[in-house]
């Protein structure tokens, strides 16, 4: 797969097959998308082209509000997109003059006039252009001018539920991992860089790696036990991570933490993926250190039987 950076970078195809939006966690509904738009190049001999955003589009028309967290980083959602066989992804700056697009000119000077699509694949809800005026009858009109096709994909439910980024989100923030899978078609991750700790985890017989995630703009599920697994070195290893400020020691700031199972290793400086299992327990404050690590081991116990089960 090709990455562009800007719609500059980018080269004007024959017969792009293309798909636009922000793509966030590359759930279920998404994949319904881009599997049509695969689909749908290698039946006409096109190309594939994803057209995302980045920063989010709402960071930049409500400033204000900066709360808005990504369920994938912009290179986690590059290896998701790879994987399903997307061609080309361009990830161009969302700016305001960009979003003060007219619809049509939207249309004749970014999808037709830098991308060159013949087909474009949309979801039941995208809106485009200037204040989210364009929709699907605006793209039908213009592909009958403008001499491209469009597809519209119908929402996707899962039990009941749209499969929504938001929704995934929400339920993350709420710690509720399984059904982020269940909506996602995969487990949530985090990588990040191990760096040194104040080492208290070693003093009661459960050391923890400490990770320093650099985008800002991740999201990180609710304060928390979990049960992950641990990809270090192409080596996968069973753990239980640790999300919260530390009450028991009155700690000041949130921390990310693993306990890597049957593992002894130096390892501060590489970068470490956690995958997110299992919902424990929520973070609570203990009597002192003894008590902290006697639920330790009743967790340590709880993760094994969760892993046991599976």
């Amino acid at each position: 797969m090709k990455i562009y950076h800007h719609l500059s970078d980018f080269k004007k195809l024959d017969n792009a097959v293309a798909a636009i939006g922000t793509f966030d966690g590359v759930h279920f509904g998404h994949r319904k998308i881009i599997s049509r738009l695969v689909e749908t190049a290698r039946a006409t001999g096109g190309e594939t082209v994803i057209l995302t955003f980045f920063p989010h589009p709402r960071l930049i028309l409500d400033p204000e509000n900066q709360e808005l967290k990504m369920i994938n980083t912009i290179n986690e959602k590059a290896a998701i997109l790879e994987k399903l066989g997307v061609d080309h992804l361009i990830i161009t700056p969302f700016t305001r003059d960009f979003s003060n697009l007219s619809p049509d000119e939207y249309i004749n000077n970014v999808l037709v006039g830098t991308i060159g699509i013949k087909h474009i694949i949309v979801g039941y809800d995208h809106r485009f252009g200037k204040d989210r005026k364009g929709g699907m009858q605006h793209l039908i009109a213009a592909g009958k001018i403008r001499g491209f096709d469009v597809e519209e994909i119908a929402e996707q439910d899962i039990h009941d539920v749209a499969v929504s980024s938001t929704q995934i989100r929400k339920a993350l923030l709420c710690g509720d991992v399984a059904l982020a899978a269940t909506f996602l078609g995969y487990h949530f991750s985090i990588r990040g860089r191990v760096i040194k700790g104040d080492k208290i985890g070693r003093t009661i017989g459960f050391p923890t790696a400490n990770i320093f995630v650099e985008e800002t703009y991740k999201l990180i599920p609710s304060d928390g036990i979990y049960a992950v697994t641990v990809t270090l070195n192409e080596g996968n290893f069973k753990g239980m991570a640790y999300i919260g400020q530390r009450p028991t020691i009155n700690g000041m700031t949130r921390n990310i933490e693993v306990n890597i199972f049957d593992f002894n290793q130096e390892i501060y400086g590489q970068d470490i993926t956690m995958t997110f299992m299992e919902f424990l327990r929520h973070d609570v404050k203990f009597t002192g250190l003894e008590a902290l690590k006697h639920q330790l081991q009743q967790d340590k116990e709880n993760t094994l039987s969760f892993f046991n089960k599976l």
